[in-house]
């Protein structure tokens, strides 16, 4: 028996040591964040150099990487954004990396531009602003779904979206096309066919009461007083549409313009409303789901004309004649007046159809 004892004594102290030596490795917690999980984001790109990013998180890096290469994922590296969970050992870590890709609440509004989208958007996922302005502005996809550069903005409705972070910038596109085409229900297109607008015509209608009433009630009754026009075949003359001219004219969309000057009017451009008859070819920004509902859902009513109200702020006075809209005018100018305002827009409305001053 001695002999025997000799020899298994050995191997059981090996077993252990092996045994334990493969736990540590294995199923000891190795996790090294007080909170109850972590993301972590790993790109095509990354190898175990990713390391330099999971280092605050763990306990051992020489074990974690021993586990890693065992595992076979130093061949087989996921992309994406995992979770890691508390209290977890190498083996469930390199499980995480390799099944746990969580989505995440991606969220993006009223940009004015799709450069402007994209910057916001490259913020939040992987692909980076020029790799998604260029899917957006893919010829093929642009000509397969009947859209252009310049109404690309159109199919990108503000909201919240569950999106995996190592998205595509093609999949991100067609993503939200499809989104798109879900928000067009058959409520809402119906209502589109009986306005006499297509989708694409709603949305730049949209674009322009989103940025012309900042009141959610009171956009209704400003789509309604634009339908009104483009029913008596008016020209728009919104002031929205003048000012993004002006950011276009000068390629300049960071600056912020405080007054309209005549000369604005009478740039040329597709957009500008003062001179074009109907709508521009493509929104002006991103709007809301309140204003293209509001547009929609406009309210019926006879004005043609809108100015300011000093007595309600964000609110305008409507008028249905020039007689009216003359009226309104004085009261708002009497009001800037009295408050030593002077930097304002006016225009002669004797031989205008304008129906909105700052």
């Amino acid at each position: 028996m001695k002999p025997l004892k000799k020899i298994l004594i050995p191997i059981i102290l090996v077993t252990g040591f092996l045994f334990l030596d493969y736990y540590n490795n294995f199923y000891k917690d190795n996790t090294a964040f007080e909170s109850d999980s972590i993301y972590l984001y790993v790109s095509e790109n990354d190898t175990l150099a990713f390391i330099d990013s999971i280092s605050k998180y763990i306990k051992s890096e020489k074990s974690f990487n021993r586990v890693a290469k065992s595992l076979g994922y130093v061949d087989n590296k996921k992309t994406g954004r995992f979770k890691i969970n508390k209290g977890i050992g190498n083996k469930d870590i390199i499980r995480s990396l390799k099944f746990n890709n969580t989505p995440f609440t991606l969220t993006f509004n009223n940009q004015e531009r799709i450069e402007d989208l994209a910057g916001r958007v490259s913020k939040q996922i992987h692909e980076d602003s020029l790799s998604l302005i260029k899917a957006f502005n893919d010829p093929d996809f642009l000509k397969e779904n009947n859209l252009s550069k310049t109404n690309i903005l159109s199919i990108f409705i503000p909201n919240s979206y569950n999106i995996y972070w190592d998205i595509s910038a093609e999949e991100f596109r067609d993503k939200m096309l499809d989104e798109y085409n879900k928000f067009w229900n058959q409520d809402r297109t119906k209502k589109a066919e009986l306005i006499g607008l297509d989708k694409l015509e709603v949305i730049s209608l949209a674009s322009i009461v989103q940025i012309e009433s900042r009141k959610i009630d009171e956009r209704p009754r400003v789509a309604g007083l634009y339908i009104n026009r483009l029913k008596d075949n008016m020209r728009l003359q919104a002031d929205p549409t003048v000012i993004y001219t002006i950011k276009e004219y000068y390629n300049n969309f960071d600056t912020i313009i405080r007054r309209v000057l005549y000369r604005d009017l009478k740039l040329e451009s597709e957009f500008n409303t003062y001179r074009i008859k109907g709508l521009p070819p493509g929104p002006i920004t991103m709007p809301d789901i309140s204003s293209i509902d509001a547009v929609l859902n406009f309210e019926k009513h006879n004005f043609l004309f809108m100015v300011a109200n000093p007595s309600n702020r964000g609110y305008h006075l409507f008028a249905s004649d020039l007689k009216g809209h003359n009226r309104n005018k004085k009261a708002y100018i009497r009001w800037i007046n009295s408050r030593g305002i002077y930097r304002w827009f006016n225009l002669k409305v004797s031989d205008s159809d304008h129906q909105h001053i700052f």
